[in-house]
């Protein structure tokens, strides 16, 4: 890792003029600029000013109404960001253009902030500071479609045509058919410093599934947050748009957005989940772990399913969990435990779906996990050896995001492992996006009462 120096060095030496710097938004999105490499350089040793409105408008750019952190009512003044040297990359893609990550963490009233990044750098220091280090990694599925901004915007999202047709999960021949896409995915991410363990077609037209090598949790999200995008740009050059929707039609199974995780000592030498003495190889901690997360998942759901569509996923059936249940090696499950060696166990939260944002997702796991250990919560919820679906013993998950937000909102426990104003903004946004969607006049309701009613 270069320290600040060699950073500069290497960027005065570098044909190029500008870097690209972004931060990322409440939903996940990358937000950012150019800036010219003196003006970079300065605000590497100190600070630069980065408008407020990133936390004040949705995901398209509609002005919050409903949130106090910024708006009209503050004048959407600048906020002081703070670029993180350890995320310096070089984009493959556009003649290596030096890129940062920067976020809004500058050490003081942590607790008051609104930043995902933020948010996730709290949680990663209480974890340090119990004497853990979170190891994290998380995999996508998402849809490909051979169009264009330009070429779907007549077709109002409809009758999109497929990267491939049929039902080709796991399949060599379709990759085959798409190895030039493929194979810069493989090396532009490789480059990129956001390296993939695995890489295949899924069941469905189009549909790929990527998992990304595990790392230090800070580091996971940014490469996830940082896959996704590159994915998307990536995809471009290929005549190719990738969306990571979390239920694209009914017809066909959701995206997932699986986070894997595990604890590790201070020294990174030893998988804190693994006790070989006891059954299936679960240490007492990964089941105090495991009891946090089932614990706090029903009051803070919108942390790993944000979007109105992320509920379209959870259905019976289809690949997702709609239960507060674990199992080993079960995907019918919130929480598959993979059990396996010093190394490798591990819990899979299959609740979170492709649409997350990353940084909010891995926070969430690693604090309801955290409030597990602190609190000595005892694994009550028995092991699902059968269908997730149909063990309701401890609960089912809130089934839209209007119930989902309420719920965290006027959560004791997320507030406590949040903070008042990340909850209260957070819970806002979710039921903005709520509102955007109740007040449209669907296709479904078209269909339905046009003529009959």
């Amino acid at each position: 890792m270069m320290d600040k120096n060699e950073i500069i060095s290497k960027l005065k030496a570098s044909e190029h003029s500008h870097i690209k710097v972004a931060i990322v938004d409440i939903d996940g999105v990358l937000r950012g600029k150019f800036m010219h490499r003196e003006k970079f350089i300065s605000a590497l040793n100190s600070d630069f000013g980065f408008c407020s409105v990133v936390f004040g408008w949705d995901m398209n750019d509609l002005a919050y109404d409903n949130v106090d952190i910024t708006g009209w009512h503050t004048g959407y003044g600048d906020m002081p960001a703070y670029i993180d040297p350890t995320t310096y990359r070089m984009i493959p893609w556009q003649d290596d253009m030096p890129f940062f990550l920067g976020d809004f963490n500058d050490g003081s009233s942590k607790d008051q902030n609104v930043c995902p990044r933020t948010l996730l750098k709290k949680i990663l220091e209480e974890a340090i500071s119990m004497g853990y280090q979170p190891a994290f990694s998380q995999e996508f599925e998402w849809f490909n479609f051979n169009e264009t901004p330009q070429s779907q915007s007549p077709k109002t999202f409809k009758h999109l045509e497929p990267l491939t047709p049929g039902m080709f999960g796991y399949s060599i021949l379709r990759i085959s058919d798409n190895c030039p896409f493929f194979m810069d995915m493989l090396t532009m991410l490789e480059s990129l410093r956001v390296p993939l363990e695995g890489l295949h077609t899924e069941t469905g037209p189009g549909v790929l599934e990527a998992a990304i090598q595990y790392s230090d949790i800070l580091e996971a999200a940014d490469r996830a947050v940082l896959f996704k995008s590159a994915v998307k740009e990536i995809g471009k050059k290929h005549g190719i748009m990738a969306s990571f929707m979390a239920k694209q039609t009914k017809e066909l199974p959701g995206c997932s957005g699986h986070v894997h995780q595990s604890l590790w000592n201070a020294d990174n030498t030893q998988n804190l989940f693994y006790d070989e003495s006891r059954e299936h190889g679960i240490s007492e901690l990964m089941e105090q772990f495991i009891a946090g997360q089932l614990h706090c998942l029903p009051e803070i759901l919108p942390m790993f399913a944000p979007t109105v569509n992320s509920y379209k996923r959870l259905t019976e059936g289809a690949w997702a969990p709609t239960t507060l249940t674990w199992g080993i090696d079960n995907r019918t499950t919130a929480l598959r435990i993979i059990p396996g060696n010093k190394k490798s166990t591990r819990i899979e939260h299959r609740v979170v779906g492709s649409d997350v944002n990353p940084y909010l997702a891995m926070a969430a796991c690693l604090a309801s996990g955290l409030y597990g250990i602190k609190n000595k919560l005892s694994l009550d919820t028995p092991l699902t050896k059968g269908n997730g679906y149909r063990d309701m013993g401890a609960g089912k998950l809130p089934t839209n995001l209007y119930e989902a937000a309420h719920s965290m909102k006027h959560s004791v426990l997320a507030k406590e492992m949040f903070g008042t104003t990340f909850v209260e903004h957070f819970t806002q946004t979710r039921l903005w996006e709520w509102r955007q969607f109740a007040e449209q006049v669907t296709d479904w309701e078209t269909k339905r009462y046009f003529e009959i009613i």
